[in-house]
């Protein structure tokens, strides 16, 4: 039997922790890779918001935004943060179809465990436009960690094309790279980020 986690209760109870410790981060690499692939004034969906960071950046960029998260006192934060609301909403629940030119899953789907992944990975392309991109990030490496009530599910880059084509959708893997922290949160220190980038057909 697995050890118990509860992410959403979490995020719940830090909420005003986590906003503080991820408010800020050097994510240029990754913001640069991913806007270069859609047009400026694109519409993105922030797949997992939590402080609201990276949909403060695109929006102060021009692009529009769509935020949600599961955590209800994140989302409460975030929207204050970003001066937009920000919906209360689990990956699942995610049902548009050919809204968006880019969705970003920054750090947030990995608390979804192996099995769960691939039927979210679909929900995430089903709502893509024709040529949408879709950015998401996991803690290198195999397997899964629970740590602080939180699970993790870690990835590698072979493991992570194995389940796309396993899916056998319009999709494809078209950028991979690893990157260090983007914050200097506790804990942090030693972990190499996997990076991907999924483009519709």
């Amino acid at each position: 039997m697995k050890e118990e986690y509860d992410n959403l209760e979490y995020y719940n109870k830090n909420a005003k922790l986590y906003f503080e410790q991820t408010k800020v981060g050097n994510l240029k690499e990754n913001y640069d890779k991913f806007l270069s692939r859609i047009e400026k004034g694109a519409y993105i969906l922030d797949f997992g918001c939590g402080s609201g960071r990276d949909s403060k950046f695109f929006i102060e960029n021009g692009y529009k935004v769509k935020a949600i998260d599961g955590s209800i006192q994140m989302c409460k934060i975030a929207s204050d943060y970003i001066n937009q609301n920000v919906e209360c909403m689990l990956f699942e629940d995610l049902k548009d179809k050919d809204v968006y030119d880019g969705i970003w899953a920054c750090s947030s789907i990995l608390h979804l465990e192996k099995e769960e992944l691939p039927n979210i990975i679909v929900k995430m392309i089903n709502a893509l436009k024709p040529n949408g991109i879709i950015y998401t990030s996991f803690k290198n490496g195999s397997g899964y960690e629970i740590k602080d009530g939180k699970y993790y599910n870690y990835m590698t880059k072979e493991e992570f094309e194995k389940m796309l084509k396993k899916l056998n959708i319009n999709a494809e893997l078209i950028d991979y790279f690893e990157t260090l922290p983007s914050t200097k949160r506790p804990g942090t220190k030693g972990t190499v980020w996997g990076n991907y980038i999924i483009r519709k057909s």
